[in-house]
């Protein structure tokens, strides 16, 4: 079997994932490539039976149209428009994009309890020598610090991600708020959450946590209205995707100083060193970093390769896309 493995330079390069190679390397002749456009990859595709790769370039009916012995598209990532169009065709495909969750919802968890308790302050403040020491205590005690116990937690999106994030919070004892259209009544049960819509999940909750895609549905979805609704000292945390959030809106929240935000993804990446975001001294930034830990690239690539073999071997795929899942992916 001839197996294209279409992946950005360093995925070849670490030697945790060596093994993962190996794995390809007994089920055929592997071909290695980092290709970013159509015109890279065509020439590739004519020979390969396997593919693995992110979500770029899209493999569109043109591209797949020169790989005529495809059998199989194993993909970390894929776009709707790429997912619909893969399914009309009679070539297996699967996606690992989920391997991303455990991560995300552990960082999601992460960084609320760093708003909430202030860690990021605290150790900035020490390292500069600028602490301030308890000196009239409880009277000292800043409002914006509590803890997470009992709280109203808001979850926008209960996919893998959600799932795994309410999983994480049900020993703090929260009360779960979910907005998501998608999702049956069933998978609300285990967390004893109460379904709402958007506008009642931000003005209520002490905690909101976005989980969900960017796809023409959710672009925005918290925009004007949502982000001044939310309560004074509330907390709004993005580790899904730039385009769910207004971002000039919630700039223009920030910059009163009654709300609280911590951001993984932005419009533009990396972010520009003089961004006004750097300097909002109540927005906590990380550089796109919820998913990204090796346990996740190992997972991914690893369920791809599990579905080849059991593809190979006329076994049922672990991780199929359906088109049910169509919604749930980014446009």
């Amino acid at each position: 079997m001839n197996i294209l493995v279409n992946l950005p330079d360093g995925f070849f390069q670490h030697p945790d994932l060596v093994p993962q190679f190996d794995r390809l390397r007994k089920l055929g002749n592997l071909t290695c490539t980092s290709h970013d456009t159509d015109d890279q990859i065509r020439g590739d595709l004519a020979a390969a039976e396997a593919v693995i790769m992110w979500s770029w370039p899209p493999l569109t009916d043109e591209l797949l149209d020169q790989a005529p012995n495809l059998k199989y598209r194993g993909q970390l990532d894929i776009t709707q428009d790429a997912a619909a169009t893969g399914l009309k065709r009679d070539v297996p495909i699967s996606l690992s994009r989920s391997g991303w969750s455990p991560a995300v919802s552990e960082m999601a968890l992460t960084l609320m309890l760093a708003c909430l308790r202030r860690t990021s302050d605290y150790h900035a403040a020490m390292r500069a020598g600028t602490e301030s020491w308890v000196e009239a205590f409880p009277t000292d005690i800043d409002v914006r610090e509590r803890q997470l116990t009992g709280r109203r937690v808001g979850i926008v999106g209960l996919g893998r991600i959600g799932k795994r994030l309410a999983e994480l919070l049900m020993p703090f004892n929260i009360e779960l708020l979910v907005a998501d259209p998608y999702i049956p009544e069933e998978a609300l049960k285990p967390f004893n959450a109460k379904r709402v819509d958007i506008d009642t999940l931000c003005k209520e909750s002490e905690i909101v946590v976005l989980c969900a895609a960017a796809n023409d549905g959710t672009k925005h979805l918290i925009g004007q209205s949502q982000i001044d609704s939310m309560a004074p000292n509330a907390i709004l945390l993005n580790v899904a995707r730039a385009a769910l959030v207004d971002m000039d809106a919630l700039t223009n929240r920030l910059k009163k100083g009654d709300l609280i935000a911590a951001v993984d993804v932005f419009e533009t990446e990396p972010l520009p060193t003089d961004s006004p975001l750097r300097q909002l001294p109540n927005l906590y930034l990380t550089p796109h970093r919820s998913g990204g830990v090796m346990e996740s690239v190992q997972r991914c690539i690893g369920w791809l390769i599990d579905d080849l073999e059991a593809v190979l071997a006329g076994k049922p795929q672990k991780y199929p896309v359906v088109e049910a899942m169509l919604p749930s992916l980014d446009k």
